[in-house]
């Protein structure tokens, strides 16, 4: 069994993520989340109205035991199931000027975005190296190329991410394993949803927001077959926001 996981895929761009990759019936989909089981389970919903199967798998990214134990349980009942794509979607926001920042603030989303990309791709890549073969997809953010004022953790978080990506690519690509970052711009998503569009869009150069589909078109492709001599690379989709 050919497996593709999503981190923080029941909501937005994991979600949408979910549904586009299952569209290609080529991958058993795990939809992982943290809390709200009741999206997982519409996103799994969907994946096989698309024409695949999935499961969903609760753990939080950010807690390394949790992530080992879960899919360690996984590995357990599924013997013969590998893993050939990971997408590192899993992120939070805690947005703040930096002088007024808790630590908390600073912790929780460093531990998600970038403890949560080691916890689960370290888990899988020495099978991924031994089936020589993969694809990982880590989802960045403008802000991590560029940096935002009031998301100094959100950046740094991203910033570190994008590192990571450009080092395992070089480490990995060998063995036919590509190592991507997407960067998207502002996206129509829950985490959006406080943002006024009318105003933001001001300084977007398509004059909207994109649309989580348009960011799961780019994430399917990078995952296919197709996209196999691209590696270590960050790929923006922000409307020319940043360009």
């Amino acid at each position: 069994m050919k497996c593709a996981i999503v981190t923080g895929g029941s909501r937005g761009i994991g979600s949408a993520v979910c549904i586009k990759l299952a569209s290609a019936k080529k991958y058993h989909i795990l939809i992982n989340y943290t809390s709200n089981e009741a999206a997982a389970n519409d996103t799994l919903q969907k994946v096989r109205e698309a024409g695949a199967t999935g499961e969903i798998l609760k753990f939080d990214v950010s807690n390394y035991e949790e992530t080992q134990s879960v899919l360690n349980a996984w590995q357990d009942k599924n013997p013969d199931a590998v893993v050939e794509v990971i997408i590192n979607n899993a992120g939070i926001t805690r947005d703040g000027l930096f002088m007024w920042m808790q630590p908390e603030d600073w912790s929780s989303v460093i531990n998600t975005s970038l403890n949560g990309f080691f916890n689960v791709t370290n888990f899988f890549i020495q099978k991924m190296l031994r089936n020589k073969y993969g694809r990982i997809i880590n989802m960045v953010s403008v802000s991590g190329l560029k940096g935002t004022a009031g998301q100094t953790n959100y950046s740094a978080a991203k910033g570190a991410v994008i590192g990571a990506t450009k080092a395992l690519a070089q480490e990995v690509a060998k063995r036919k394993i590509t190592v991507n970052a997407v960067a998207p711009g502002f996206i129509k998503t829950d985490m959006t949803q406080e943002f006024d569009e009318n105003e933001l869009k001001q300084i977007i150069p398509v004059n909207r927001f994109g649309e989580a589909e348009e960011v799961a078109d780019l994430v399917a492709f990078l995952a296919s077959d197709k996209a196999g001599y691209i590696t270590g690379e960050v790929i923006n989709i922000n409307g020319g926001i940043y360009s």
